[in-house]
Formats: C-alpha cells, structure tokens, sequence
C-alpha cells in the first residue's frame, strides 16, 4: 500500500517586478520639500530682480539683511530639500522671515515712489511663504498664516510705501493669495492625511505578518518538540523496558545517547536556519548514528558529491531516516530472512532522496490511530515543514519502504492523505 503525504510548497514563482515605493509620509514629505524649493527658486528669481529696482528707494541697512535672510532662506531650502536634512525647520524660517519683512516693510521704504510704480518685491514670494508655512507648521498654525500673511500684505498695499492702491485692489491682492495658498494647505492636509493612512495601513500589515511568523514558527517548534518526545523519549523508555537480553540493553544505551545529541541539537538550531550541508555529511551522519543502534542496516549511496540543501532540509531528512531505522529496529522483526537498508541518492534537477526498507513484517498505515505520534510527526510533518515529501510503501507480510524526498515532487497522482501513524 502506497501512502502519500501532501503536495509540499507550489513551485516557486518566476521573477518579480521590481516593487513601487508606496505613497509614504517620508516620501510625501521629501516631494513637497523638493518643489517648494523649486517655486521658491523660480519666484525668488523674480523677486530678486525686482529688488534690484527698488534698492534705491529703501534703507540700505534693511534691503542687505532682510535681502540676504529671505534669499538665502530660500537658496539653503534648495541644498536641504536635495540632501533630505532640516527641510522643515528651513521651511519654517523661510515663512518667518517673510512675515518679519512684511510686517518691517513701511519702515523700510525711504521713498515710496519708486515702490509705486510696480508692486512691492515681496508681493512675488507670498505663495511660497504660505506653502512653507503648511508644509512646515501643524494645520492650525498654518492655517493662522494664510489669513495672517496675505492680510499684513493687503494693509501694507493701502499706505504710501506699499503702492497706496485702493482697498478694493487691495483685498483682491489678499484674497488672490489666501486662495493660491488654501490650495496648497488643502492640498498638503489630504496628501498628508492619505500618507498617514498608508503608514498605518502598512504598519499593521507588518504587525500582522510578525505575528503570524511567530506563530509559524512557534508550530514549527511544537513538531520538532513532537518529534523528539517520540523519537528520542519514548522510543528510548519504551526499548529500556523491553530489554532483557545484552543486545537489547546495548540498544537502549545507544538509543539514550541519540536522544541527548537531538536535544542538544535542538536547543542550538532555528527553524529559520539559512545555512547549507552537504548531502555527503548527511548522509554520514545518517551512517554514524544508524550504526550505534545495535541493529544490521546496509548503507548505500548513490551518485553522491559536493552538493549542497539547506541544513533546514538536511536535518529534516536525517532526523525522519533515522527514525525510520528505529522503527523497523522495533516493529519490523529480526531474523535471517530479515534484511534492512539505507540509500541516499541524488534525484533530478538537484532533488535529493532517502530510502529506508526492510523486509520484515510491514503494516497497514490506514488503520494506525491518527494520535499515535511516529510517523505523522516524526517523519510525515518534519519533512512536510522542510519543504519535502514522505511517501511509505507497506502491507502486512511484505516488509516496508519509507522514501523521504526533498524538495517535495509534484508527479501526477499523488493524493493527499495523512500518513497516520507509526510508533
């Protein structure tokens, strides 16, 4: 009788395309930075031309310091914005120093004619003030400085130094930037608002992932526990109490050993092991410990070289092989007629496969309880979390095949079916 376990893991993918950077606030924050600056490059420009043209008709004193904080302000917005440093606390100082030189303006201006006949240089910078304003303060502060900039600029327009427009030129020079700016504050409270949702979106997942490798992991601990209670607890008590004769006792002593190297093993290992062994020292090892179990095993080995599996996948092979030895050292019989042997072979497209048989009594795997814990976790499960495949070929009379294969075949045919059990 013919008994499969599962299918193992699907083939892997094939290539992945390269994963977008999602929408984030550190990425939102980085773009708004970079094109403040750009605006603020390109009105700055502007404003520096107009400056030129009406140094004249200001205090020299103030033209040079309120001059080279608000340009140099901006050109320091530029190299922070590239280098990802201090972007907001430039930012924020940009948008002082622009309401600092509003604010100083009529005391500033010697003669306001020659402001007259244009407007005043700073009119050219209010928009970008306004936006390093949300960028840089909460939605309240910055929202407190849409009003308040624009207003300071309206009332400086209706005196002598600001150009002594009308008060209707002056509220639509206010409103024009209240509105230019709200929809730069509107539109960083919803970019800002979406980022957070994404952040908080992304967090859980990766809460959620962390949570469900702990507990990947914590099962994978649980079956290895299983695996050693039985291999290397009960099966050691079981043969202790059943040895009588100097070979049985010999047996239990090599048995008790074995099971202290698994625990010592398992205390030094991880079910998350990335490292690589050989398929030869496995199959040494398979060799060492079969030999110290007191009974006749024949080891073969075929096509084997330098070629490396993951220990995860090593390990799982050794530890179900041997366990199948012990198996059949327990329950197969003894006699002449009884042979039982191990090979370790290469298969295809670097598979690998270990056989252990015996030709004793064999048994009927359907009909095992399913409590039992030999084979469902000693051999079935240990290799079915490895990524391999147990397959057990056995009928009462016939003597019993256990094929251990890693990574897990997908022929046609195979069925799912629960190993049961072996003890």
């Amino acid at each position: 009788m013919a008994v499969d376990g599962p299918l193992g893991p699907p083939l892997p993918p094939g290539p992945l395309r390269p994963a977008r950077n999602p929408i984030s606030r550190a990425l939102l924050d980085k773009v708004l930075g970079r094109s403040i600056a750009a605006a603020g490059l390109v009105f700055g420009v502007q404003a520096l031309l107009e400056m030129i043209g009406q140094v004249d008709g200001m205090q020299l004193a103030w033209a040079w310091v309120i001059g080279v904080t608000t340009f140099g302000g901006l050109s320091v917005l530029v190299v922070a914005s590239l280098v990802e440093r201090g972007v907001t606390t430039v930012e924020a100082f940009v948008a002082v120093a622009y309401l600092v030189a509003l604010v100083t303006w009529p005391l500033a201006v010697d003669d306001p004619s020659v402001v007259q006949a244009g407007v005043p240089w700073l009119w050219y910078l209010c928009t970008v003030a306004t936006a390093a304003a949300a960028s840089a303060f909460s939605t309240w502060v910055a929202t407190g400085y849409l009003l308040l900039a624009p207003a300071v600029y309206g009332f400086i327009r209706l005196t002598p130094s600001g150009g002594a427009v009308s008060p209707q030129r002056a509220v639509l020079d206010s409103v024009y930037a209240i509105l230019l700016g709200g929809a730069v504050l509107i539109l960083v409270v919803i970019l800002r608002q979406a980022a957070a949702n994404v952040d908080q979106a992304q967090a859980t997942a990766v809460a959620r992932y962390s949570g469900a490798i702990r507990e990947h992991a914590t099962e994978l601990e649980r079956v290895q526990v299983d695996a050693i209670v039985h291999d290397s607890v009960l099966t050691t008590f079981i043969q202790a109490a059943r040895a009588w004769s100097p070979d049985e006792r010999e047996l239990s002593t090599n048995m008790a050993r074995n099971a202290m190297a698994h625990l010592s093993a398992a205390a030094s290992t991880t079910p998350f092991d990335e490292s690589a062994t050989s398929v030869s020292s496995m199959a040494d090892r398979v060799a060492a410990t079969v030999s110290e179990l007191g009974v006749a095993v024949e080891i073969r080995r075929d096509r084997l070289d330098d070629h490396d599996i993951p220990s995860t996948a090593a390990e799982a092979l050794y530890s179900a092989a041997v366990q199948a030895v012990v198996n059949s050292s327990q329950h197969a019989g003894d006699g002449p007629d009884v042979s039982r042997w191990v090979e370790v072979r290469h298969e295809v497209e670097g598979g690998v496969a270990v056989e252990v048989g015996d030709t004793g009594k064999g048994f009927d795997p359907a009909v095992v309880p399913t409590e039992r814990l030999g084979v469902r976790v000693s051999i079935h499960e240990r290799l079915t979390n490895a990524g391999g495949l147990a397959t057990i070929d056995s009928a009462p009379g016939r003597g019993t095949v256990v094929v251990l294969r890693w990574p897990a075949e997908l022929p046609g045919g195979l069925r799912d079916v629960d190993l049961g059990a072996h003890a």
